[in-house]
C-alpha cells in the first residue's frame, strides 16, 4: 500500500505515521514491519526513527500468514466465537496448547492448523501459530487465537497494557480468611527446578512483576472456591501465587499438596471469563465459559460433604 505524507503529518516519526494507516492498528506492529524491512520511503528502506516529510511516498507490505511447521490434525474444538480475524476457544483440561518436547502432536495448535487450513498468525513462530496467550495443560477455559498478524498485534498489545480481562475460578486448599486479596509479588524461574516458577524476593534474581486479585466465592469446609483476576500474565501465575499464600490449587501436583479425597486429575482451575476489544472491528467482546464437568463435580462433592 502507498501513502503520501500530507503537510499536517510533516515531522512525524514513521512508526507513529504508520499507526494511522489502514491495517496497522498498533505502534508495535508498525515497528515490526519496519524492523522486517517491509516499509520503504520513496523506494528506500528506512529506520524506525525516520521522520516523514511532506510529499514522501510511504510504501508498506503486510506479509500473509505463513504455514506453520506444526502438522494439521482433525481434533474437535469447542469454538465459542469465530470470524475472519480471530477465534475464542474453550480449551478442555488435559490438552497441551502448542507442540513441544514430548507433545509434538495432539495439541490445540494441531487442531487449529486443521480447522484454519494453516492460516494463523505467524508472530508466535512455526510451533505456536496464532497463540497470543496460553493456558497450562490441565487448566481449562477460554483462550483467544489470532488468525492474522494484525489481530495478533492488537490482542498482544491489550495484554501488555493490561486491558484484556482474564478471570479464573479455582478450588483451593484451606479456608481463606479474607474475602478479597491482592497478591503482588514477582515471579521468576525456579533456581533449581527449571520447569517450575517461583515467587522471587531476592532483587539479585531475575523476576517479573506479577499481580493477582483473588475474591472468595464460597467456603467449603477445608477448601475455598475463589475467583482470580489476572492483572499480569506470568507462567503458572495463579498456581504460584495461591501456593505462596498457603492455599494451593486443588489437584496441582507441582505447587500444591497431595490430591484431595476425591478423584481429581490436574488442577481445579478454569479460565471462566475473557473480555477484550476486537482488534479490527473495535467491538467490545465478552465471553463466559461455565464450569466443565470435572470442576462442577469437585465442587458438588465438597458441598454435599458439608
Amino acid at each position: 500500500m502507498n501513502i503520501t505524507v500530507q503537510p499536517q503529518q510533516h515531522g512525524e516519526r514513521i512508526d507513529i505515521f504508520l499507526t494511522a494507516a489502514e491495517g496497522i492498528p498498533t505502534r508495535s506492529m508498525a515497528q515490526k514491519l519496519l524492523a522486517d524491512e517491509n516499509v520503504t520511503c520513496n523506494g528506500k528502506i528506512i529506520q524506525k526513527n525516520y521522520k516523514v516529510a511532506t510529499g514522501d511516498v510511504i510504501t508498506f507490505n503486510i506479509p500473509e500468514p505463513q504455514l506453520s511447521d506444526a502438522i494439521a490434525q482433525e481434533i474437535p474444538l469447542d469454538i465459542v466465537f469465530e470470524d475472519n480475524h480471530l477465534l475464542v476457544i474453550n480449551k478442555p483440561q488435559g490438552i497441551v496448547v502448542h507442540p513441544g518436547a514430548g507433545n509434538w502432536q495432539g495439541t490445540l495448535v494441531n487442531a487449529l492448523m486443521h480447522h484454519c487450513h494453516g492460516k494463523l498468525s505467524g508472530i508466535g513462530g512455526v510451533l505456536r501459530p496464532g497463540i497470543v496467550h496460553r493456558l497450562d495443560k490441565d487448566t481449562s477455559g477460554l483462550m483467544v487465537v489470532a488468525k492474522n498478524d494484525i489481530a495478533h498485534h492488537g490482542l498482544a498489545e491489550q495484554i501488555a497494557s493490561r486491558n484484556m480481562a482474564r478471570i479464573y475460578n479455582a478450588l483451593c486448599f484451606g479456608t481463606l480468611a479474607q474475602d478479597k486479596i491482592k497478591i503482588d509479588v514477582p515471579i521468576g524461574r525456579h533456581p533449581v527446578s527449571r520447569t517450575k516458577m517461583t515467587v522471587v524476593t531476592d532483587p539479585r534474581h531475575k523476576a517479573r512483576a506479577a499481580t493477582t486479585y483473588v475474591e472468595t466465592l464460597e467456603r467449603l469446609g477445608k477448601y475455598t472456591l475463589v475467583s482470580a483476576r489476572l492483572e499480569t500474565g506470568r507462567t503458572h501465575q495463579i498456581r504460584v501465587h495461591m501456593a505462596h499464600i498457603g492455599h494451593p490449587v486443588v489437584g496441582d501436583m507441582v505447587y500444591g499438596r497431595s490430591n484431595p479425597p476425591f478423584a481429581q486429575q490436574g488442577q481445579v482451575l478454569h479460565a471462566m471469563q475473557l473480555s477484550f476489544v476486537h482488534p479490527v472491528t473495535a467491538q467490545e467482546m465478552d465471553f463466559i465459559a461455565p464450569w466443565p464437568e470435572y470442576f462442577a463435580n469437585a465442587v458438588k462433592i465438597l458441598r454435599e460433604a458439608l
